[in-house]
């Protein structure tokens, strides 16, 4: 027996939006009837503001489909349109308290419905998942080998059943598993590798190519966040790693003196300069 949430269970039984916008703006249709889960999305989209106005679900499926698709349309009402395409799987899950794993396929599909709707009113092919060749991996539920690859980066997939629960794929007859054991393998070995390629290591500054750089910083990324506030800076000398400064104006002797040297000063010139710069305060 599946632990759904609070959230899921009011919205299985009273699904909002339910139906069908007449002449809407925008539709997107995902699944398939024969393969369990089918889904259809509507929207009303205000031309001038670009923000969906309505949205309408019909959906083919479980409670947990049901619920998601009616998260959806709740949570996409008044968002604009660039904003519901950054909408994802798990943000509707979290919208309903979460969702058993073996059930996030329906959040899955939500989004999915989502993209091709977006993709119908831009008049732009839908969003293409990754790479990969474009054929069947799980012939009992049409999964394709992209749908599966991307379910595994957006969602940091690992095993087969974590496919399973995420895109359906390998839930039917299982044939499909080996096939789907080696997109994982080969995902994640492609990962590993871009993960252990070393960066080149980054040429030693001279001193006077250090010396050059914590000037330009001062000036562009410093002396302006100081003077806005009163202060000022003068650099008293620089040797090596070490920067010694003398603080005026407003700065000089506020109680937030070590604050402004360490996350301003500091901060910056190790950012654009180099990471082990060490501020220290002067009183001559």
């Amino acid at each position: 027996m599946w632990d759904y949430s609070e959230k899921v269970k009011e919205l299985f039984k009273n699904p909002r939006n339910v139906g069908e916008i007449d002449n809407p703006d925008a539709v997107g249709e995902v699944g398939s009837i024969i393969c369990g889960d089918a889904l259809r999305l509507t929207l009303r989209i205000d031309k001038k503001s670009g923000k969906i106005q309505d949205a309408k679900f019909k959906t083919f499926g479980c409670a947990s489909a049901i619920a998601s698709s009616s998260a959806l349309t709740e949570m996409i009402k008044g968002m604009t349109i660039e904003e519901a395409a950054g909408v994802t799987n798990q943000d509707i899950a979290d919208y309903l308290g979460g969702l058993p794993e073996e059930k996030m396929h329906c959040s899955v599909m939500g989004m999915e419905a989502l993209e091709a709707a977006i993709a119908n009113y831009r008049g732009t092919p839908a969003k293409k998942e990754l790479v990969g060749q474009e054929k069947i991996v799980c012939k009992c539920f049409s999964v394709t080998d992209k749908r599966i690859i991307r379910a595994i980066k957006e969602n940091n997939l690992r095993t087969v059943d974590e496919v399973k629960h995420y895109t359906k794929a390998g839930g039917g007859c299982g044939k499909c598993r080996p096939e789907l054991e080696k997109l994982l393998r080969e995902f994640w070995e492609k990962e590993n590798t871009k993960t252990h390629i070393k960066e080149e290591p980054k040429r030693k500054l001279t001193n006077l190519e250090r010396i050059s750089l914590i000037q330009e910083t001062i000036e562009r990324e410093i002396r302006p966040k100081l003077k806005a506030d009163g202060g000022d800076l003068e650099v008293v000398d620089i040797d090596r790693n070490h920067v010694f400064v003398k603080l005026l104006g407003s700065c000089l002797g506020c109680p937030a003196t070590g604050f402004t040297l360490k996350e301003l000063v500091e901060s910056k010139l190790r950012e654009f300069v180099e990471p082990d710069i060490i501020v220290e305060e002067v009183n001559r």
